[in-house]
């Protein structure tokens, strides 16, 4: 085991704190800026060498986006800041010793640590939904689904089967939403470009949601719009749906009724991932870290937990970018009030509004004072803020190209971005058998 003390050392007032922030995502970035800027001695530590744009996770997945479109070097990122970054897993938490455990035996000594390290996939319960269903909460997920919608794509190209291909979403907040009318335009423009031998009829795309509607945080008539527009796109919505199970090639649903589905997508909430138990800190709905309203876990007074993996007491918050980026530069704040001997002060979320795209110059956007956009224009904002939004501006630059060819060429014969088979495809086994007429030769 290596420890790693990172001794404090002397400043204008003897000490400098050593504050360690377990996670690259908004919530993580967002604290490390100013306590680097602050002059403590900051360390970011993550599983990844890349932080991910998790918004942009779904063009990924249908072939609009590369993979290093959506994710930027954290060494840059922490060089910038003028933090120090440990690449590493976080596994344990000694509050006491106030140390931090990673996974390869290594401890880090802090004074401060500040938690926003994600969330994962919650099943709910649901029989086969872990076994059975992709997710899209990181970027391999998002390339382990696009090879394979390029792979079943591929099998009834090549096979000639009469067969379709069946996708189904579950779960119909904006992860859902955006997945399905991606597909939709995935099938409406590329498809007769990519693969012209395969009738669009045979490509379907299901969205079910278990509540009412669709997008429930939004106003009701743009809920309704997203409604008509994923129909109106061919995608069958299923509201008020209810999985009872997940099983290979089909999703039964709780009334017996079982859907074909050659691909199963899981966007139906979010949850504590099943490592957050071993760090001995109270948890909360769907296993999030309970936090008081400075953002301290509870029962900790140097440990702050910030984005989705948190959840403050009598204050749910939307688990969204902005919440978390909000949490991040507040946990920051409340560790310099503590240095400076001052109490610290709740936090308080500020709405910027929230929007959701829907596919080709369609998305809603809402925001403060009843401000509600729907259609192209609402497109070319939720456009815009994205590419802005973007780490690098490599990354913005690759990311407007890739986009521009995505909803400019493809009805064009443009090319996507694609990638391999997944290990063990039914192709792999056609592949390797010989041509008619070869006689079996190379």
């Amino acid at each position: 085991m290596t420890t790693i003390t990172h001794p404090r050392q002397g400043g204008a007032d003897g000490d400098v704190p050593r504050v360690v922030v377990a996670g690259a995502g908004f919530g993580g970035l967002a604290a490390v800026r100013p306590l680097a800027r602050a002059g403590m001695r900051t360390t970011l530590i993550d599983r990844n060498v890349y932080s991910t744009f998790q918004p942009l996770l779904y063009q990924l997945a249908t072939g609009g986006l590369s993979g290093s479109d959506v994710a930027y070097p954290v060494r840059a990122v922490s060089r910038r800041y003028g933090a120090a970054f440990r690449h590493g897993e976080l596994v344990g938490i000694d509050a006491a010793a106030r140390q931090v455990l990673l996974a390869d035996g290594t401890t880090l000594g802090y004074d401060y640590l500040i938690l926003a390290t994600g969330v994962a996939a919650a099943y709910h319960g649901v029989p086969g939904a872990a076994e059975y269903s992709l997710g899209l909460y990181h970027r391999h997920d998002a390339i382990v689904l696009r090879d394979r919608i390029m792979a079943e794509l591929d099998r009834i190209s090549l096979t000639r089967l009469t067969g379709d291909v069946a996708v189904t979403v579950v779960g119909g907040g904006a992860t859902g939403v955006e997945l399905a009318g991606s597909l939709a335009d995935l099938r409406g423009t590329a498809l007769p470009a990519f693969f012209p031998e395969i009738d669009l009829a045979r490509v379907h795309i299901t969205l079910a949601e278990h509540g009412p509607a669709l997008l429930a945080p939004f106003h009701p008539a743009l809920r309704d719009y997203t409604r008509r527009q994923l129909a109106g796109r061919g995608v069958e919505v299923r509201l008020g749906t209810a999985i009872a199970e997940i099983a290979p090639g089909k999703v039964v649903l709780a009334d017996g009724t079982a859907l074909p589905s050659d691909i199963t997508i899981w966007a139906a909430g979010v949850a504590a991932p099943d490592a957050v138990s071993a760090w001995g800190l109270p948890q909360a709905a769907n296993d999030r870290i309970l936090t008081g309203p400075d953002l301290r876990v509870a029962g900790h007074d140097r440990i702050f937990a910030v984005g989705d993996i948190a959840l403050i007491d009598g204050q749910p918050l939307p688990q969204l970018a902005q919440p978390a980026l909000q949490m991040g530069k507040h946990a920051a704040d409340q560790i310099r009030r503590l240095e400076t001997g001052r109490a610290t002060v709740p936090f308080r979320y500020h709405n910027k509004g929230i929007m959701a795209t829907i596919g080709y110059r369609s998305a809603v956007v809402q925001l403060p004072h009843r401000v509600r956009i729907q259609g192209t224009a609402a497109w070319l904002a939720w456009l815009a803020l994205h590419l802005i939004t973007l780490l690098g501006g490599r990354n913005r630059l690759t990311a407007l190209v890739n986009l521009s060819c995505r909803y400019l060429t493809w009805r064009h014969g443009g090319g996507g971005i694609i990638g391999d088979r997944p290990p063990g495809s039914p192709l792999d086994t056609l592949a390797r058998q010989p041509s008619i007429g070869s006689a079996g030769t190379n």
